[in-house]
Parts: C-alpha cells; structure tokens; sequence
C-alpha cells in the first residue's frame, strides 16, 4: 500500500477546567520531512515531542501544525505596563536630548509614548497568566490529527495506485511488443546484407557463412533481451511495494517508499534509453520513446508518494 504526501487531520480535547486544546495537522509534498510547529506561547518546551510523534507516523512531506488552547483561564491576556521601566527609559530619552542638544538655555525634550511603549519591557504578558500546559492532551489531539492525516494519505494513496498501475501496464504492453518486433528485425537486417553483398559482388551467390557471422555480429550488438527482462523485472518491484504493508525504516518511523520507487523508475528510464539506443528499426524506436513518455507520467505520480 502507498501513501500520497497531501493530508489533512484534526484533533480537539476539552479539559475538566473547561480549558480546550486544538491540533490541526496538514501535510504537502516535500523531498525530505519537514515539520513546523506552532504552540502558544509557554508552551515551546513540548515542540520537540510533538515532532517526534509526526516522525513517527509520516516518512516524507512537509508537514504544519498548529496548535491552540482556549478557555479555561487560556485566553490571551492583557498586557501589564511597567512603569518604572518606563519612567527609566523616559529618563535616559530625555538626557540624551539634553546631551545632544546644540546652543544655550533650557532644553525640554518631548518623549513620545508611541516610542516609549514599543521599548523591550515597557508592555509585557506575565508569564503565569499563559494557559496550564497539559502535555499528555495535547499528546492524545496529535495522535488525533495524524489519524486523520494517515486516513487522507492512504485514500489519495489508492487513488494514485491505481493511476500508477494503470501506468504500468500500458508500459508492459509497449516492452511486448518491442519484444515481439525484435526478431523480425534481424531477419530484416539480413536479407538487407545479402542484397547488398551481391549488389557489390555482381553476381547471385553470397557467401553464407560469412553472412550468417556478420548477423551473429549484429544479433548481439542490437540484443535487447536483458534490458526487456530488467524492465520486467522493476516492474514487478514497483508492483510488488504498492501492494505491501506499510514498511518501517531506519529510523523506526514509516519507510520512504515514494522515494525507492523514484529510483527504481529512473532505472527503468535508463533501459528504455538503452533500447532505443540499439533499435536500429522506426516501429521499436517509436515503442520505446512511448515508453519513456509514460515513464516520465510515472516519475510525477510518484512525486507525492510518501
């Protein structure tokens, strides 16, 4: 079974003391896995296990999640205003115009309270007044919401395995009949050569058994036996991994499954190109350019495949 990368998943828990916490998770396509957390504030401390449950469960994608926590006594408070800070800063504003102020006399420096507020400190939110952490909750609303991620990314992952499959037995299609077209070209090839050879020689008789080597030659310079069998046989890998369980990788986490396939894909790519490279015949050629076109459709499928 496949996943795709594109998911979406909500958790939500209402306390005893009526506080609710919210997780929302959404994920998108992405080379590597790339997990951004946003938490209230105090609670930065519990990042690092929030992103560890997301290891866990997903291989690949970028991945946002934003958490939020209301009622309770979690509503975002007012700010508290320091004023000796401000008082102090006043000060320091006042002697620094003092100090740079040009000519005699008195010198009165106007401070703005636009400025003044927007010093560190001046306005701050107490610390104590942010919402109550509750590790294990928001433990329970992430696992939540990755359900619902996971849920999201095997049903699009159905759907893409089934394009993929579709995909691959048009490409098994073409490879028979590149096969099947394969002898006939060598036949082709050697009654080519006798043509010419008693063209050149004017007269009827070709020496056989000088031709049969020259196609010998031929057979195995043009021999595309082992490039069909390898397609095949990554064709049958490729098969073979969509219909597994869900693997485990290195790091105990889901394996990257979209990833291997990618390879496997580019090994396919390279064997078509081989084929056409030894054609030396249009209908083979045209088969194997078919081939790599559907290759290519293959490879992007593949690139939102967890």
């Amino acid at each position: 079974m496949i996943r795709s990368m594109t998911g979406y998943g909500a958790g939500e828990e209402t306390l005893a003391d009526g506080t609710s916490i919210a997780v929302e998770i959404r994920t998108v396509n992405h080379r590597h896995l790339n997990v951004r957390v946003r938490l209230p504030r105090g609670w930065q401390r519990l990042e690092e296990g929030v992103v560890e449950l997301v290891r866990s469960t997903l291989a690949r994608g970028s991945v946002s999640v934003a958490v939020g926590c209301e009622g309770g006594g979690g509503e975002e408070p007012a700010p508290v205003l320091d004023l000796d800070r401000a008082r102090h800063y006043a000060e320091l504003m006042r002697a620094l115009s003092r100090e740079l102020a040009s000519g005699e006399g008195d010198y009165r420096a106007t401070v703005s309270l636009d400025a003044l507020v927007r010093l560190p400190g001046v306005l701050a939110v107490s610390e104590s007044a942010a919402p109550a952490v509750n590790e294990d909750a928001l433990g329970r609303c992430v696992e939540t919401a990755l359900g619902g991620v996971v849920a999201m990314r095997e049903a699009e992952g159905g759907r893409l395995e089934s394009a993929l499959r579709r995909s691959l037995r048009e490409i098994g299609e073409m490879v028979a009949a590149i096969e099947a077209a394969a002898p006939a070209r060598l036949l082709r090839e050697r009654d080519r050569l006798r043509a010419r050879v008693a063209i050149l020689a004017e007269r009827p008789e070709v020496d056989e058994e000088r031709l049969a080597r020259e196609i010998a030659y031929l057979a195995e310079r043009w021999d595309i036996a082992e490039e069909i069998v390898r397609i095949r046989s990554h064709m049958a890998l490729v098969a073979d991994t969509m219909s597994a369980d869900q693997e485990t990788g290195e790091a105990g986490g889901p394996a990257r499954v979209g990833k291997r396939l990618g390879f496997v894909v580019q090994e396919m790519s390279r064997e078509a190109n081989t084929i056409a490279a030894k054609a030396n015949d249009a209908a083979i050629s045209a088969a194997a350019v078919v081939v790599k076109e559907k290759l290519e459709v293959v490879r992007e499928q593949l690139e939102n495949v967890e």
